[in-house]
This record gives C-alpha cells, sequence and structure tokens, in this order.
C-alpha cells in the first residue's frame, strides 16, 4: 500500500508540473501521461503557439530524462532522425552515431511537412523501439515517448500521414487555445519567467519504467474486454465508415484504459474509462465514406453514434 501512495503522489506532482507549464489544460496533461505510462505515442494537431512544446520539455523536465526535437521540412532525411554509420580510419572501423530519435522524449514538430519517405523511417522506432541503420539494430532508451505535431491538414506544404503511421499513435488529440481566464493568468505570469526554468523533476525514468509496468498489472474485467472488442469492431461495421479501427486500436484502447485508471488511483478499469478514451484512441484510426463526410458526418459524431448501439456492461464493485 506504501508504494502505491507513493505512485499516487509522484503522478499528481508530475501533472502540477505540468499544469504550471501549461495552464487550463488539465485534461489534456491527463491524456498526455495516459499515453505515456502505456507506452505509447501522441499525435497533437494544433494551430502554432498553442503551448505543445512547453509541454513537451516540462515532462521531459519532470522526469529527469533526455529530450530531442526535430523540425520537419520537406528537405528532412531519413539518417536524419535514425543517425549514420561514420567509417573512422583511425580504428578502421564503422562507427554509429546516433540521430535525436535516441532519446526519452522525442517532439517531431510539424510531422506532416516531412515527406512521407521521412515519415515511414519513424514507423520501426515507434512500433519496435529500435532503428536499423547499415543492417544494425540499436535499441532505444526506455522509457521512450514520441510527441508528433501537425498544423490541421489544410496548411499550405503539409503532406497527409499515411495510415500505417497514424495506426502506430495510441492517441490523437489537440490543445486548442486556452480559456480567457488561463490566457489572462499566462500573460501576467508568464512575461515575467518562463516556469519552465524553475522546473524540477519529480521522478527519474527508472519509476516512470516501473509506473510502466504496473500499468500492465491493472486488471480488467472480462466484460469490459468484450466491450471494447465489441466498440472496435462495430466500427469496422458501420457503413458510414469506409475504414474501420484495426485489432493493434484494440489492443490500444485496453492498454491506454489501463493507465487512465492507474493515473485516477485506482487497479481496475471501468466502462467509462473505455467510453472517455475511445475518441482519442479510435478517432484518427477511422476513415469515413465520402459519401458521409459530403453529408457533414464527422468522425467524432459517427463514433458517438457508434458507441450508442454497443451495450456497456453493467459497472462490477471490486
Amino acid at each position: 500500500m506504501a508504494h502505491a501512495n507513493e505512485d499516487s503522489n509522484r503522478i499528481k506532482q508530475l501533472r502540477k508540473n505540468l499544469e504550471n507549464c501549461v495552464l487550463g489544460k488539465q485534461d489534456e496533461i491527463v491524456l498526455l501521461l495516459t499515453a505515456f505510462f502505456a507506452g505509447g505515442h501522441v499525435l497533437l494537431e494544433d494551430v502554432p503557439g498553442t503551448g505543445k512544446t512547453n509541454l513537451i520539455k516540462a515532462l521531459a523536465r519532470s522526469i529527469d530524462g533526455q529530450f530531442r526535437r526535430i523540425q520537419c521540412n520537406p528537405d528532412l532525411l531519413p539518417s536524419d532522425i535514425t543517425g549514420v554509420s561514420i567509417y573512422h580510419p583511425k580504428n578502421e572501423a564503422f562507427i554509429f552515431r546516433p540521430g535525436p530519435v535516441m532519446t526519452n522524449i522525442l517532439l517531431t514538430d510539424e510531422i506532416n511537412r516531412a515527406t512521407t519517405k521521412t515519415q515511414s523511417a519513424l514507423l520501426e522506432a515507434m512500433e519496435e523501439r529500435f532503428v536499423t541503420v547499415d543492417g544494425e539494430s540499436y535499441e532505444l532508451p526506455k522509457p521512450f515517448l514520441l510527441m508528433a505535431t501537425q498544423n490541421p491538414i489544410d496548411f499550405e506544404g503539409t503532406y497527409t500521414l499515411p495510415e500505417a503511421q497514424l495506426d502506430r499513435f495510441m492517441m490523437k488529440f489537440s490543445l486548442g487555445y486556452p480559456d480567457e481566464a488561463a490566457e489572462n493568468k499566462m500573460a501576467l505570469t508568464q512575461s515575467v519567467s518562463n516556469p519552465l526554468d524553475a522546473l524540477a523533476a519529480v521522478m527519474t525514468v527508472d519509476q516512470v519504467n516501473d509506473l510502466q509496468q504496473k500499468v500492465k498489472e491493472v486488471h480488467i474485467d472480462e466484460a469490459v474486454i468484450e466491450y471494447t472488442v465489441s466498440l472496435t469492431r462495430k466500427t469496422r461495421e458501420t457503413s458510414t465508415i469506409f475504414l474501420g479501427a484495426s485489432p493493434r486500436a484494440t489492443l490500444a484502447l485496453v492498454q491506454a484504459a489501463k493507465s487512465y485508471a492507474l493515473i485516477q488511483d485506482r487497479d481496475f478499469v471501468i466502462p467509462d474509462d473505455i467510453k472517455y478514451l475511445a475518441p482519442f484512441v479510435l478517432g484518427h484510426r477511422i476513415l469515413l465514406q465520402s459519401e458521409a463526410r459530403m453529408q457533414g458526418l464527422t468522425i467524432i459524431s459517427v463514433l458517438d453514434s457508434v458507441m450508442k448501439q454497443v451495450r456497456v456492461p453493467v459497472r462490477l464493485e471490486r
């Protein structure tokens, strides 16, 4: 029980750290931490200047982890991400010079400004947690979180992310603009000093790895598993949806729900966890039929309709 209280306190301190750096975004911070402790990756679609970089920097500092940033553009090469092998004449051998992907927290800024070839270079790192350069494999540090940002698709100079890469992101959400009160407070305080400067680590990378392991141990009832599977399968059977959620989406939703439960100081998942997280975990994995889009339907409205058609299991007290 003492260990559980320590974990709960560390998570609360971590949330407080992030909330001090990005004001008025408590829900989005919980979503980021949910993906982080679940071992997933996050895609943020937002206009510039909403605090995305501050948020991910604050996370890296709060866990005393390594942070790297990639600014994507059409000239970026895959080797600029993964690293290269360079021949060392004195040693008569090739030496691996790691790229920015060899870090704990990687911010890939404006990912949809990179070409599809460069975007694809991230797939192995995101899924397998290692990169291969000249036939040699190199394991990424643990923990590893990739947070990619993208501008809205209609911005000039952007490329659409391929479905295979979108499926590797556990969650997609937006920070959006702060409310008026938060923006007033931000203008008053952050014009004097940057809150990142005073930020101290509240946990170590080893403690993060321990929490990620504890997420796997969170209980999820068979009835809740069946509800999750029914939900994702329903997206494949709905006439307005062209491409439904994959089995990887089912696994991601289960893992995210376990992580969310842990953050909420529970050791078990409830159906409401699945319902709350479904739009953020499934939304970017679904493609609507062109007729549905012409009728003004959105992925969120279709998902809401799908969830209403799936029976929610009765909550079991533990």
